[in-house]
């Protein structure tokens, strides 16, 4: 069923803690992907979603699993599979705010590059909660830190990219421990080939639930590309923010090597710019996205593993410095601006032929009018006249 509306929340029969948690947000209506999935959910029922990222799923699947852990049980009530650490941080964060005024629900955040003996003695609390990358809770059930079969609720939180990234045996290994749980939750930007096989084997009956990207929640960004020399990024990225005074900024590259490198010409240019990547220690990389959330940091750059993990609702512009391989990766980097019906800006820096012919086809492909700018004698932005 197609969900265009949300719904008042205390509408749905919640519990006057999961009402005061979210007034404590300021939010009386739901997205809907919420509105879809939280009345399914609260019955047991099993839910496929198809829904924009940004549209509020953290919540539509979180808020049913607050409401039916029991304080009491010192068991592994629900646990929530995401493909990457930074989003499963962001996810374990939202549920620790719904579960603020629920004393003795304890969740805990399980992903590879961080210290197991640190979460071997969180899991020693007995989280009702487990929100975990699928790598690192394999690791734990191996070392018998965690166990899971216990799980009643399953979630793939962004499914499609999880099972893209080669973990669909991981997955599927983890959903068969898990075979005492009364539904499994699937949650998707896209519903691919792999997403559908699991739904076939592992669900029964689910709830369909999509979320067009209408007008209602489809990011409004003006997107534009612009020629430079490949040593001309950092300078148009400098211009570009002199001109528009935008202070909070995401930058996309597609090797570790280029992020450092932009991120060193930024700073030259006297530019408060820092990066994350692969080979940056997980500590120093929540340093970094903790300082861009809380308004200290003016541009974040990142390879891909962060176009999906880091929530920030009012990214004023981004950056591609690099044309990325996948049109979906666009898709994702861009819709970092844009979010909570704010206007954004995407600009993506073209520096040789093989990348505009890339931007061509995403154009094509995601039905994107992207349009070509270059700097105009007083050095502002002005369309490339055809």
């Amino acid at each position: 069923m197609e969900y265009t509306e949300g719904v008042r929340f205390d509408s749905l029969g919640l519990s006057p803690e999961i009402m005061r948690a979210i007034a404590q947000k300021n939010i009386t209506v739901s997205t809907p992907v919420q509105a879809g999935c939280i009345p399914p959910m609260m019955d047991w029922q099993d839910v496929i979603a198809k829904a924009p990222t940004g549209t509020g799923k953290t919540f539509a699947y979180g808020i049913p699993i607050v409401e039916h852990t029991d304080p009491e049980d010192e068991s592994v009530q629900a646990v929530i599979l995401a493909p990457t650490r930074e989003l499963a941080i962001q996810i374990t964060d939202e549920l620790r705010i719904l579960a603020a005024y629920k004393p003795g629900v304890r969740t805990v955040c399980l992903y590879g590059g961080a210290p197991i003996g640190r979460q071997i003695e969180t899991l020693k609390k007995h989280p009702q909660i487990v929100v975990a990358t699928p790598g690192r809770l394999s690791d734990h059930m191996k070392r018998r830190t965690v166990r899971v079969d216990t799980a009643q609720t399953v979630i793939l939180d962004e499914a499609d990219r999880m099972l893209d990234m080669g973990f669909i045996h991981d997955v599927t290994r983890l959903l068969d421990r898990m075979n005492k749980r009364r539904n499994l939750g699937l949650f998707s930007a896209t519903i691919s080939r792999e997403v559908m096989d699991i739904a076939w084997v592992y669900q029964r009956d689910a709830a369909e639930i999509t979320v067009r990207e209408d007008e209602q929640n489809k990011p409004d960004i003006k997107q534009f590309r612009m020629d430079v020399s490949y040593d001309g990024k950092a300078d148009a990225i400098e211009r570009i923010l002199n001109e528009t005074g935008f202070d909070r900024c995401m930058a996309f590259c597609n090797t570790k090597g280029a992020t450092e490198r932009i991120t060193k010409f930024l700073q030259m240019r006297g530019i408060d710019a820092e990066c994350i990547h692969g080979d940056i220690p997980q500590k120093k990389r929540e340093q970094v996205m903790n300082k861009f959330r809380e308004g200290r940091l003016r541009v974040f750059v990142s390879t891909d593993v962060a176009a999906r993990g880091i929530d920030v609702d009012d990214v004023d512009i981004v950056f591609n410095c690099d044309v990325p391989d996948e049109n979906q990766d666009y898709v994702h980097r861009i819709g970092r601006t844009g979010r909570a019906r704010r206007q954004g800006v995407a600009v993506s820096l073209i520096a040789d032929y093989p990348s505009k012919m890339r931007m061509d086809d995403i154009a094509l492909k995601t039905r994107n009018e992207i349009v070509p700018v270059k700097f105009d004698d007083d050095g502002r932005l002005a369309p490339v006249e055809s």
